[in-house]
């Protein structure tokens, strides 16, 4: 068992919230930081029974308003659980900031593959690969196809104006935490808002759907959607874009993101998940270059963030070398603008 506290969790107030409000949960408790994210904090909680759930809670230091909201998050996992999108089971969300500092809530532990790298990609037989993108993409089409009121989220946000909201709300945040001027992105936002499609349909928009934030079995099923942070209503074209660019083929030498699971032999291609969502939906995707234009951009945003708070010290330990995105985040919006030029928007 662990006897020091991690960072973001007072293990003693928080046993006492566990033990009397999830149901199974006996201690002494084990909390084991998860690393890979960086934004709210994922914690592994083993009970003295070695029954396993997970915690989650906001990051550590200075929070932008609306940002993080943890009730939100529990409330849209509570309402996709028992429907066509596999979700962890909700078991308990504690508002008491006495208990430990934020807002917190337990899910279910998931077990399954989280897979990040080529070779974490190579867990699964080829055959298996190519069914993971089969049904990551299908799980997305399932998604988006949701009745908005029969999981209770019809009122999660507004139904239309997606793509003008998120280009406000992201430049904001820039605005607000960038620690540096990249006047790129600047002018990428402008001719993206000059530009902006008209929205074809309202669905529930996971809003950083891709491999790394699901988990998955041996066969490549889909067994749980994690990280549901920024999910709203809106425009699910801005989905299927960020898992595209979050998709690099094995031939991609030098992806704006780094490497990824896909360039594992036998994963379906960049183009394969976007002919199969086509396939299978009504939408036009005729202006998909657009989204993918907005998803570089809108990511950049979001790492700039991410990257304000390590260089103010809210994060620290948890592995990760978070001066690649002094680079990474003007490559993004190169990128971005590659796209717009290319495509004459």
């Amino acid at each position: 068992m662990m006897t020091t506290e991690p960072p973001g969790i007072r293990v003693a107030d928080v046993s006492r919230w566990l033990t009397a409000n999830v149901a199974g949960a006996n201690g002494p408790f084990a909390f084991q930081a998860v690393a890979g994210g960086r934004s709210n904090l994922t914690y592994i909680v083993s009970g003295a029974d070695s029954t396993r759930f997970v915690l989650r809670r906001p990051p550590l230091g200075h929070l932008l308003p609306s940002a993080h909201d943890m009730a939100r998050e529990y409330r849209i996992i509570s309402g996709l659980h028992g429907s066509a999108v596999p979700v962890a089971t909700p078991l308990g969300f504690c508002d008491d900031e006495s208990v430990s500092d934020r807002p917190f809530y337990v899910m279910e532990f998931v077990d399954g593959l989280v897979l990040r790298t080529p070779s974490e990609g190579k867990a699964l037989t080829q055959a298996a690969r190519r069914h993971c993108g089969e049904s990551l993409v299908d799980t997305l089409i399932a998604l988006h196809r949701l009745d908005l009121g029969a999981v209770g989220l019809a009122d999660l946000g507004k139904h239309d104006g997606y793509m003008g909201r998120q280009l406000k709300r992201w430049h904001r945040q820039f605005t607000d935490s960038k620690t540096r001027e990249i006047p790129l992105l600047d002018d990428v936002q402008q001719r993206l808002v000059a530009t902006t499609p008209d929205q074809q349909a309202v669905a529930i928009v996971h809003g950083d759907y891709r491999l790394d934030n699901v988990i998955v079995d041996t066969r490549g099923d889909v067994r749980a959607v994690l990280d549901w942070e920024i999910c709203t209503l809106g425009d699910p074209l801005a989905d299927l874009a960020l898992l595209t660019i979050y998709w690099p083929d094995p031939a991609d030498a030098n992806p704006p993101l780094g490497e990824a699971a896909s360039q594992a032999i036998g994963f379906l291609s960049s183009r394969d998940l976007r002919d199969r969502y086509a396939k299978n939906s009504s939408l036009d995707l005729g202006q998909f270059d657009y989204y993918i234009a907005f998803a570089y951009w809108k990511l950049a945003c979001i790492l700039e963030g991410v990257y304000a708070r390590y260089v103010h010290g809210a994060i620290t330990g948890d592995g990760y070398d978070h001066t690649v995105l002094q680079m990474q985040v003007p490559m993004l919006a190169e990128a971005a603008h590659r796209v717009l030029e290319e495509q004459g928007i």
